[in-house]
């Protein structure tokens, strides 16, 4: 397993988040998540990978065994696969749907623009497969999960 992201391809990685894994777009695109992979079916989807990634994350961990590590546990990473992942993940709403709610709600709609969480037909479908959404935008406390 290697991570290893060149200073000029650092713009490309995204975050899923679902489980906080942080990949190329690219890699995202080929294989999909290698955690929540059966759930969202990132694999090939483009427009999956626009809803359930974002570009926003702060700070990397880098897990080389979850099971053991505390770090994992803290970040409830645990039962992940080994990789790098981001402490918190933030989505965006991409320019073109700002747009798209700029044009259908005007300027009333500008102050809420910005910050969102995956939709709720995925969080449904993630439930459906037994997967317990947590937010990982620092949005739901400890006591929460």
């Amino acid at each position: 397993m290697s991570f290893y992201a060149a200073p000029n391809q650092q713009r490309y990685l995204r975050a899923c988040m679902v489980c906080s894994i942080v990949q190329s777009h690219t890699k995202f695109q080929r294989d999909g998540c290698p955690n929540c992979e059966t759930s969202l079916q990132l694999r090939g989807n483009l427009d999956a990978i626009q809803e359930c990634t974002s570009q926003v994350f702060e700070g990397l961990i880098s897990v080389r065994d979850p099971s053991v590590s505390w770090v994992a546990r803290w970040q409830r990473l645990d039962n992940y696969v080994p990789g790098t992942y981001a402490t918190k993940v933030t989505g965006v709403v991409s320019f073109d749907t700002t747009l798209l709610l700029l044009l259908r709600f005007g300027t009333q709609f500008t102050n809420i623009i910005g910050v969102w969480q995956l939709p709720d037909y995925i969080i449904g479908t993630l439930e459906d497969s037994g997967v317990k959404y947590v937010p990982r935008d620092g949005s739901t406390g400890e006591e929460d999960v």
